[in-house]
């Protein structure tokens, strides 16, 4: 079998259930374990957000996803006003395709994150209603942020980074900020 194309595949582990659609149009997509992919469409520019989130060079995702059927969207929208849908995760992956859309192995995961918050928004035709929503996703890179003007210090990000990801490894990022903090710098005399 030889690979013909690609299909994004993004899941949402929501608390009511777990949410699957791929980029494109048509019916369903099943992927190589049996499960099944809803189609939507995602905004011009989200591949470009996907490229910058996978390279870390972002600290947080922002797609827009169109086109969910009005069931999902109904499912999205009472896990948000139960206040459970910040924090759920939410992957992006890659699928290989044969010349028949078939899917070649398993998809490989590209980005993994949580959901930090969503936008709903819906548009009206003649014929249908179609939902717009936004989902704003950061990543473990964003442990790292730090305000404007702030400090930042090997106890403070360790406190952070055991909150907001506590499985992983204690985060070691700036564990010598403190060895730094009366070191002088001489320039050398030219």
């Amino acid at each position: 079998m030889a690979l013909k194309s690609l299909r994004v595949l993004c899941q949402v582990d929501l608390p009511s259930g777990t949410l699957r659609w791929y980029d494109g149009s048509g019916g369903p997509f099943v992927d190589s374990d049996g499960e099944i992919y809803r189609s939507c469409v995602l905004t011009e520019d989200a591949l470009d957000q996907i490229e910058l989130a996978i390279n870390a060079e972002a600290f947080t995702l922002s797609l827009v996803i169109s086109g969910i059927d009005g069931p999902t969207s109904d499912q999205i929208w009472i896990d948000y006003k139960a206040g459970t849908i910040k924090g759920a995760r939410f992957r992006i992956m890659i699928q290989k395709c044969d010349e028949y859309e078939q899917p070649i192995g398993a998809p490989t995961i590209k980005f993994t994150g949580k959901i930090d918050n969503l936008i709903f928004g819906d548009s009206a035709s003649d014929t249908e209603i179609r939902s717009i929503i936004t989902v704003e996703v950061t990543n473990r890179f964003a442990l790292r942020k730090q305000s404007n003007g702030g400090v930042l210090s090997d106890t403070n990000q360790r406190a952070r980074s055991a909150v907001l990801n506590p499985t992983a490894p204690p985060d070691r990022f700036a564990e010598r900020v403190i060895i730094y903090l009366n070191k002088a710098i001489r320039w050398p005399k030219w």
